[in-house]
């Protein structure tokens, strides 16, 4: 949410108390939502009051079934097993000193996926998609494995299949949101498992 105000008589600026003739402007921003209130200080303050008022009740419900990972909580969550390294983002799985039970090879193409949306996020590289050959490289899987489970993972909607034009037709891939959902849930059983050991 961003607010901006400017007071239409400049001189009017510098007095202790708005002189109630001076026209106030003030815009709101929320999303894509635009509001712009024009007037005396008096009225554009009860406007702006009665707006929100009316709009952060709306906001926090909207919130509650709003679901988008930011760079920051991707980094977050993904800090023990993702790095960024000078070959580019790998999946590096430590926790604590300790390595994690084996993922399986739908996992490890899913994290590699994130792990290129974070880099695409930190401005390491322009695009987070990646092509089959980009994904074997990172993660020394068979193009066979990450075929089966790039099918796999784009039937469920946890990756998106893009078309990349570039000197002809080649499939990229990404990751969504429900599969960095899905990823999440994952990572929680086990560390929660690794907790109970």
């Amino acid at each position: 949410m961003s607010i901006e105000h400017s007071d239409l008589g400049k001189e009017e600026m510098l007095r202790p108390a708005a002189d109630p003739g001076t026209n106030v402007n003030v815009t709101i921003s929320i999303g894509d939502i635009r509001v712009q209130f024009n007037g005396s200080a008096d009225s554009v303050i009860t406007s702006v009051i009665s707006f929100l008022t009316k709009q952060i009740p709306t906001l926090e419900l909207a919130s509650r079934i709003s679901l988008n990972y930011t760079i920051t909580e991707l980094i977050q969550s993904y800090s023990d097993i993702i790095k960024i390294t000078p070959e580019g983002p790998r999946i590096i799985p430590i926790l604590d000193g300790t390595e994690l039970r084996k993922f399986s090879d739908k996992q490890i193409v899913a994290l590699q996926l994130v792990a290129s949306r974070i880099a695409k996020g930190l401005g390491k590289t322009d695009d987070d998609r990646l092509r089959m050959p980009d994904l074997q490289s990172a993660t020394g899987l068979k193009s066979k494995s990450i075929s089966s489970r790039l099918s796999e993972l784009v039937k469920i909607g946890y990756v998106q299949r893009d078309v990349v034009r570039n000197g002809g037709e080649l499939p990229a891939y990404r990751i969504t949101t429900a599969g960095i959902s899905w990823l999440n849930s994952i990572l929680a059983k086990r560390k929660k498992n690794q907790g109970l050991e």
